[in-house]
């Protein structure tokens, strides 16, 4: 009999069992009188068990001492026989009692005993154990911290987890539904019939729990909740860690089985403050990367060129499990399972590994924000709203027809929160970048007047989400040390990246991020390169706001997969003119954008100049860079332009050692709209420079002066993105440039220098 065979309530089981034990003759047994009826059920509490109903069906079913003995009841639909074997080996025939119940009264009993049942169907007997002779498999100390919302490992307690209980190998279940009037587990062992397994409330909490003895890894379920009307609805489990691959929508009983190889990397992440350390990001949106590999297959070939290319991280686009491939992941309704589009949880731990012991940190998009309203998922989970808001103007999502969640109840911040330190303990996920945070923080986000409920102040700051977001990144960093978080936030929130103890001028706490996505400069910028040079005088100051407030959070410069989908382009093609100038600027703004304070973070196929936009069916063009392709080279210029833009930033503590630190960042001159140039200088902490310098002009500029600092003899370009290797006309500098005693800038010395035309050119002292 296989794990999953067992305890099944089906009129025909799939395979048959061996029989374990002597049948002694039935005939004898009766004849000796060592049985009698069982007392009947009270009809009321008869009722609510075969309708689903019942909070407490272990109180019906199973052993229970009585006057004169013990009763034995069995919830066995379609099953023709049931019999109870007793130690030694003695054996007791239930009687029916109808609508697949069957009892007997074992007399002159003091305790209940232990015991099997062998229940026969049409043509097949199964030895089992009864789920209903086993106390609760979740212990008091999980309840409590359950009902207080402060379960820290939330994934231990709900759900489904294999183990060993009073000394019985099976599957423990655990779903929370509290407006439920009655819950039952179902499966592919029992051929989706739940009626046979109904599941037990364990008081206030709203938790339902059941342990199913022989049911192990692999099996398939969901929940059969019976809501507040009397109807029945069919549910996955919201804590499931694995489910059935879209569009298959069951979860899947699952354990963890690898075995880390990172232990190293674990231990010196985070050595250095984030905001101290190079970051330098690839995007990935995992199916699409390379088309039909599985988690395994893409360990084999993402770490190596990633690594090639010298990102020091890797970030996934959504994992978590979601029903329709055009969300992109952004639609979750398997908050705890990575997608089984790709492969295991197994696998996906794998893939994470292979990444570490390259050296390169995972980071993944969470989606706390929302939910979709398929109804086999989260939405009116028990019949009831739970774990979206009641009202539907704080529930509703405007933009997306999703729900949101209600961050205000405990066990639904709890179910978030939990989440989090899920993924970054059970997969060793380097950091979270969270999803359309803005959404959350704003109770009119996209909503008009009247469609939104302003807070107990009257205004339009969600609190509950700013408590929910402080308490994750509280939880999360106290917990994984090493990691970092990201907030995805479009707006000038004050205080996204402070610490949750600080209290800024607005009267809120820091949300604790650890970053920031820089929207504004994303947007500012992406609008000045799109401009023909000839009118980007005109818009000069849309590359030098961003200093304005660079050092109000601390900050990543996205280019991500928003950025080149749905109209807006790919990087390339947003430039203007001929081919030769759109790669020019594209390898331009990539100098600026490296050079510029914050970490970068590029979508995939933008390193390689993709001139189409990303899609997510046929993923990156990368017969681009074929050698039988006829503009083959211009595309690989690009990738190795950005593999040394990642060598020499790496290298090059001023590039990122003073990211959060005005004094790590001086214009030289910020104001040459005239000539479209741009030139500013960075320092490490020991005040080492590196000079940054980018023409945005298509035309060739001799003897460009520009104020340096008098301490230094000369300069010399460590990267020009004009350099013939990358696809640029090579008006590179060969020979170091000297300074000279000439006031330029407000400076006491200047160099003279040549600037080739739609480029970017770092220099550091000779």
């Amino acid at each position: 009999m296989t794990a999953r065979s067992a305890g099944r309530t089906a009129r025909k089981p799939k395979t048959p069992a061996p029989r374990a034990e002597a049948t002694p003759d039935r005939a004898a047994a009766a004849a000796a009188g060592a049985v009698r009826q069982a007392p009947p059920l009270d009809p009321g509490d008869r009722a609510r068990l075969l309708a689903g109903e019942h909070h407490d069906p272990h109180g019906l079913l199973g052993a229970h001492p009585v006057q004169g003995g013990v009763v034995i009841r069995v919830l066995r639909p379609w099953a023709k026989e049931v019999a109870a074997v007793l130690p030694k080996g003695r054996r007791v025939e239930l009687e029916p009692d109808g609508d697949g119940l069957f009892s007997v009264l074992v007399p002159r009993l003091r305790k209940v005993p232990e015991y099997r049942l062998r229940v026969r169907y049409d043509t097949d007997e199964l030895a089992l154990d009864d789920p209903y002779r086993f106390l609760p498999a979740l212990g008091e100390l999980d309840l409590h911290l359950i009902g207080e919302g402060r379960h820290e490992e939330l994934w231990t307690a709900l759900g489904a987890r294999v183990m060993t209980h009073q000394n019985v190998t099976g599957t423990r279940f655990t779903v929370w539904a509290p407006n439920a009037r009655g819950v039952r587990v179902t499966g592919d062992w029992t051929y989706w019939d739940g009626s046979a397994l109904p599941m037990r409330s364990l008081g206030s909490t709203g938790v339902w729990e059941l342990f199913v003895p022989g049911v192990g890894e692999g099996a398939v379920y969901k929940f059969d909740i019976t809501r507040p009307d009397g109807s029945h609805t069919l549910r996955a489990d919201p804590m499931a860690r694995r489910t059935e691959c879209p569009p298959n929508t069951a979860s899947v009983v699952t354990a963890d089985h690898h075995v880390w190889q990172d232990a190293d990397w674990m231990a010196r992440r985070g050595a250095r403050p984030h905001h101290e350390a190079p970051i330098s990001v690839y995007e990935v949106h995992l199916p699409s990367w390379r088309p039909g590999l599985t988690y395994r297959q893409l360990a084999d070939q993402l770490p190596a060129y990633v690594r090639d290319l010298g990102f020091t991280h890797v970030e996934f686009m959504a994992v978590a499990e979601h029903p329709f491939h055009g969300s992109w992941g952004y639609q979750v309704t398997g908050f705890y399972a990575p997608t089984a589009r790709m492969g295991t949880p197994d696998d996906f731990r794998h893939l994470v590994d292979a990444l570490h012991q390259a050296g390169i940190g995972v980071l993944m998009d969470w989606v706390p924000a929302h939910f979709p309203r398929d109804d086999w998922a989260l939405a009116e989970f028990d019949g009831r709203p739970l774990y979206e808001h009641e009202d539907p103007r704080r529930s509703a999502h405007p933009d997306w027809g999703t729900l949101e969640f209600d961050y205000g109840r405990t066990e639904v911040r709890n179910f978030l929160v939990a989440n989090a330190v899920y993924w970054c303990e059970q997969f060793h996920l380097d950091g979270l970048r969270v999803d359309a945070v803005a959404s959350m923080l704003y109770l009119d986000y996209s909503r008009e007047g009247g469609e939104w409920l302003p807070n107990e102040f009257g205004g339009r700051e969600n609190l509950d989400a700013v408590a929910f977001l402080q308490e994750m990144n509280a939880t999360v960093y106290k917990r994984c040390p090493g990691i970092i978080t990201f907030a995805e936030e479009s707006t000038a929130w004050d205080g996204v990246t402070r610490p949750t103890d600080q209290v800024g001028p607005g009267g809120f706490g820091g949300l604790g991020f650890g970053m920031k996505w820089n929207m504004g400069w994303m947007h500012d910028s992406l609008g000045y390169i799109a401009k023909e040079p000839v009118h980007r005088k005109y818009h000069h100051h849309e590359m030098t706001f961003s200093m304005v407030y660079a050092y109000s959070e601390n900050y990543i410069l996205p280019i991500s997969h928003d950025e080149v989908v749905h109209g807006k382009r790919a990087l390339v093609s947003k430039m203007p003119g001929d081919w030769w100038q759109r790669r020019a600027d594209h390898r331009a703004y990539l100098g600026f954008m490296w050079a510029h304070p914050g970490k970068q973070l590029l979508f995939m196929g933008q390193e390689f100049a993709q001139g189409a936009e990303w899609s997510a069916d046929h993923g990156p063009e990368w017969w681009l860079m074929d050698e039988t392709y006829h503009s083959a080279g211009d595309h690989r210029g690009v990738r190795d332009l950005v593999r040394d833009l990642n060598t020499v930033y790496t290298a090059t503590p001023a590039l990122w050692e003073r990211d959060t630190s005005p004094e790590g960042f001086q214009w030289i001159v910020g104001d040459a709209a005239e000539d479209n140039v741009f030139a500013f200088l960075r320092f490490d902490a020991i005040g080492a420079p590196l000079l940054a310098v980018s023409n945005f002009s298509p035309v060739v500029r001799h003897d460009y002066r520009l104020g340096v600092p008098d301490s230094f003899a000369a300069w010399t370009e460590v990267l020009n993105t004009d350099a013939a290797r990358y696809g640029g006309g090579d008006v590179v500098g060969t020979d170091p440039v000297k300074t000279e005693s000439v006031p330029w800038h407000g400076r006491a010395a200047s160099v003279r220098m040549t600037l080739p035309p739609l480029a970017t050119v770092w220099l550091r002292p000779a």
